[in-house]
C-alpha cells in the first residue's frame, strides 16, 4: 500500500479547530505555540475562541489552516507515524506550504510567516471587489478555459483551480467572472456560482503577490522535503528546494492542478489519501477523481486513533 499525505486549503477554517489536539497532544500545542511565537500574536486564542469573520480573512486563515494541519501532523508522530509513512505530500493551494512543513522543508514558524505575508499580500494585489471567483461545476477543464477565454473580452478571466473532473474555478476581473457564469450555464454547467472569496486567488491579476513572495521566500531557508511534494504547478513530484522556491512563487498566480495532482499520485500506485487537517473537502475531490483511491481525514484525537489503528 502507497499512502499520500495531503493538506487543505482556503475554506476550511472554523472557530475551535485543533483546542481538542493542543489538550490531548502537547506536541499539537507546541505547534500553536510556535505559530504565535512567530506571528507575535495570540492566532490560537483567535482560531479556539474568536470570530468567525477574523479567522477567514486570508491573512488569518492562511496561517491558522497551516497550524490546524500541523498539529494533526505532529500528534501523528506522537503515535509514531512520521510523514515518512506517506509517499507523497501534497497541498491545495496554500497547503502546499503544509505540506512542506510537514516534510521538513519549512519550520512551522517559518511557514506561519511567509503565509501571512502571502495573505497579506494576496488581498492587497487587487482592490476588493475589482476581482472575483466562481466554481463552474459539470464542464470538464477543457471546456472551462473555452468559457473563459470567451468571457475575458479584454479583462483577466482564467482557470484557476481544478478542483475534479466535475468542478473547476475561474478567477479574475469581476466582470469577466461574471460573464463566465453565463457563458458556462449556456454551455450546459450543473451549477456556476459566484465565490464568497475576497480577491481572485490564483490568476495573473495576483503578480504583484508572487513579486512580495519572490522576495519573501529568497530570504527562506528551505531543506530537501523527507518525502517528495506533489506541486500545484507541476501536478507531478518535485524536491530539489530551489526548484520549490519557485513553483511557490509561481502557484500564486498559476492553476491549482489538483485534478491532475491525484491523478498523477494515481499512476505512482497511491492507494490511500489522507487529508491532515480542517475539513474534507479534498478526500471529497478525491473521490471524485478516483473511486479506487481510499481515503480519510484527521482532524481529531479519534481520527488520530483510527488512523494508528488502521496501520497495525
Amino acid at each position: 500500500m502507497s499512502r499520500a499525505f495531503v493538506f487543505p486549503g482556503q475554506g476550511a477554517q472554523t472557530i475551535g479547530m485543533g483546542q481538542a489536539l493542543a489538550e490531548a497532544y502537547p506536541a499539537s500545542k507546541a505547534v500553536f505555540d510556535e505559530v504565535d511565537a512567530a506571528l507575535g500574536e495570540n492566532l490560537s486564542g483567535l482560531i479556539w475562541e474568536g470570530d468567525q469573520d477574523a479567522l477567514t480573512l486570508t491573512q488569518n486563515a492562511q496561517p491558522a489552516l497551516m497550524a490546524m494541519s500541523m498539529a494533526v501532523m505532529r500528534a501523528l508522530e506522537a503515535e509514531g507515524v512520521s510523514v515518512e509513512a506517506a509517499s507523497f505530500v501534497a497541498g491545495h493551494s496554500l497547503g502546499e506550504y503544509s505540506a512542506l512543513a510537514a516534510a521538513g522543508t519549512l519550520s512551522v514558524g517559518d511557514a506561519a510567516v511567509l503565509l501571512r505575508a502571502r495573505g497579506q499580500a494576496m488581498q492587497l494585489a487587487v482592490p476588493v471587489g475589482v476581482g472575483a471567483m466562481a466554481a463552474l461545476l459539470g464542464l470538464d477543464f477543457e471546456t472551462v478555459q473555452e468559457v473563459a477565454a470567451e468571457a475575458a473580452q479584454g479583462e483577466v478571466c482564467e482557470a484557476a483551480n481544478d478542483n475534479d473532473p466535475g468542478q473547476v474555478v475561474v478567477s479574475g476581473h469581476k466582470a469577466a467572472v461574471e460573464r463566465a457564469v453565463e457563458i458556462a450555464k449556456s454551455k450546459g454547467a450543473k451549477r456556476a456560482v459566484l465565490l464568497p472569496v475576497s480577491a481572485p486567488f490564483h490568476c495573473s491579476l495576483m503578480q504583484p503577490a508572487a513579486a512580495v513572495m519572490a522576495t519573501k521566500l529568497n530570504k527562506t531557508d528551505l531543506q530537501a522535503p523527507q518525502v517528495p511534494l506533489v506541486a500545484n504547478v507541476l501536478a507531478r513530484d518535485v524536491a530539489d528546494p530551489a526548484t520549490i522556491r519557485t513553483l511557490l512563487v509561481e502557484q500564486i498566480t498559476a492553476s491549482v492542478r489538483w485534478r491532475e495532482s491525484v491523478a498523477w499520485m494515481a499512476t505512482q500506485d497511491v492507494d490511500e489519501i489522507w487529508e491532515i487537517g480542517a475539513g474534507k473537502a479534498l478526500i471529497g475531490m478525491v473521490r471524485r477523481i478516483d473511486r479506487g483511491i481510499a481515503t480519510r481525514a484527521l482532524s481529531t484525537p479519534e481520527d488520530i486513533a483510527a488512523a494508528v489503528e488502521s496501520m497495525e
